[in-house]
């Protein structure tokens, strides 16, 4: 083995299970904050919402807080200079986001900006930031992206269509808030999308080259509880264990690939969102089998973990048929959960595919992917997931 140094990266206070929003007061003080800018998006911002709820709890304890709501599903950079100025014009000395990737996303963003300065274009790529956002508090709503816990965040560039990939350790949040209680509210669909964003996290992570004992360790345990838990999720939202399971399936799926890195599913999955601004969770969960079968001559031993993580029975069987069995799990947790069968559902167009695959072997995900691939071999896969 050559000299490698390999990160971790996690949040200073993580905070888990029933209630745990409640103690986001406590946590803003405990940063020094006494005025917050609160990052969220129009669902959750519309009056009566939860961001209101989130704010009165803050003011209760003499927080003084401005409500953002302009965060959009696939948060563009446009998006983050809104919110940049309404920052700067609050006074605010702390960011608080609410909601699923977008909020955090678009609250990174925001953060960067205010102490780094230039434009959030300046900072795609690995480490490109000199100075630590203000202080950050990332409560979630949603058990799938993990951003309320990572160094990732992921912005449209509008001029171009192209999802930038920040990865930035600046961009870790401070504290990371997960409490079931604010996710019982999602539809099933949603539950569904996320879900299988936090497994393709997990299951991409734990083949990555830059996979460790340490993120191994929680990319099957992730892997795990969502084959466990996912599909109570969906048929029932207010089932409170399978929604506190998957909580932490989803920022342990966070651990793996804060520090793994990911691979050509997020790299792909990444083109489609900023070119059609379709669902991230959805469009990984619709490559994801497709980019693993591509993967599994390069390490079929660990889809054979895979699949015993997703409970299928290997005994007897060869290494390439027990990552076979991983590959179907996938594909029947994916249906089950009724996630579209193919991306042309999605209306997709193989015309499209070409700038597609050469953006997505630009994308620092690709990076992290166990096997190779040619233009021709992505292009391939987009048609092979249609």
């Amino acid at each position: 083995m050559g000299e490698q140094v390999y990160g971790y990266f996690i949040p200073t206070v993580s905070l888990m299970g029933v209630g745990a929003h409640k103690q986001t007061p406590a946590q803003v003080k405990a940063l020094g904050g006494s005025n917050v800018f609160l990052v969220t998006d129009a669902f959750l911002g519309r009056p009566g919402g939860m961001a209101d709820d989130i704010k009165a709890m803050l003011e209760a304890e003499g927080i003084k807080v401005s409500i953002f709501a302009g965060a959009e599903p696939n948060p563009t950079d446009k998006n983050v200079e809104d919110g940049l100025k309404s920052y700067q014009a609050s006074g605010a000395d702390t960011i608080v986001t609410l909601g699923g990737g977008s909020a955090h996303d678009c609250g990174k963003g925001i953060g960067l900006l205010a102490t780094n300065g230039g434009n959030i274009r300046d900072f795609e790529g690995l480490d490109k930031s000199k100075k630590p956002m203000p202080p950050f508090i990332a409560i979630n709503t949603t058990a799938g992206t993990a951003s309320e816990m990572t160094r990732f965040a992921v912005i449209t560039n509008t001029s171009n269509h192209v999802k930038m990939a920040i990865a930035d350790w600046h961009t870790t949040p401070n504290v990371a808030i997960n409490d079931p209680l604010l996710m019982v509210g999602m539809p099933p669909a949603l539950t569904a999308a996320t879900g299988m964003d936090a497994l393709t996290h997990a299951v991409e992570a734990y083949v990555s080259v830059a996979a460790t004992p340490v993120t191994d360790s929680a990319a099957l345990m992730a892997i795990k509880l969502i084959a466990t838990n996912l599909r109570n999720a969906v048929a029932n939202g207010q089932n409170m264990e399978a929604r506190d399971k998957m909580a932490y399936a989803e920022y342990l799926g966070g651990m793996a690939f804060n520090n793994a890195g990911l691979g050509f599913v997020h790299a792909m999955a990444h083109q489609l969102g900023g070119l059609y601004n379709l669902p991230h969770g959805v469009c990984n969960a619709i490559l994801l089998p497709h980019v693993e079968k591509f993967n599994i001559i390069a390490c079929p031993e660990r889809f054979g973990d895979v699949a015993i993580a997703m409970g299928e029975n290997i005994q007897g069987l060869s290494v390439r048929d027990a990552a076979d069995k991983a590959i179907a799990a996938i594909q029947k947790l994916s249906a089950d959960v009724g996630i579209p069968s193919g991306l042309a559902e999605l209306k997709a167009n193989e015309k499209d595919f070409e700038v597609m695959a050469g953006n997505a072997l630009k994308d620092i995900c690709s990076l992290f992917n166990p096997r190779t691939a040619t233009l021709d071999d992505i292009i391939g896969i987009y048609k092979a997931a249609m």
